[in-house]
């Protein structure tokens, strides 16, 4: 399974300048605090890089801020359609996470997080049988 997931940025996918841009926010000190960890390409940059013709199992999430998604988008239906594109089968629908303006997990996101990755788990299993 290719569990496959990040921030809406600007209505989809991260790419370099959206992260860049996020960057300098944080640099900025906008109340918007990235995680440490979170470096290298953007998922647009990360998926024109990944081979065309792969199989498996996938799934697809985002995190976003709490509203409707005409406002802040949602960058897991654009995961979801690029690992299509790249041959794999969804097993799930894409799922959103919701954070605050500090980029944290609103509360109970963390368990809803947890209960979507043990209903993969899941999936996978009875697939099996």
């Amino acid at each position: 399974l290719v569990a496959v997931g990040g921030p809406a940025h600007v209505h989809g996918m991260t790419s370099q300048r959206s992260s860049d841009g996020a960057v300098d926010m944080d640099a900025k000190d906008s109340g918007v605090h990235l995680d440490p960890d979170a470096e290298g390409p953007g998922l647009r940059d990360w998926f024109d890089e990944l081979r065309e013709g792969q199989h498996g199992r996938a799934a697809a999430f985002d995190t976003r801020v709490h509203a409707t998604t005409l406002v802040t988008g949602q960058a897991s239906k654009g995961i979801a359609k690029r690992l299509r594109r790249h041959g794999f089968d969804l097993v799930v629908e894409p799922e959103s996470f919701f954070v605050d303006k500090s980029n944290h997990l609103e509360p109970d996101e963390a368990d809803r997080a947890e209960a979507w990755g043990r209903s993969l788990a899941e999936t996978l299993v009875q697939a099996r049988t």
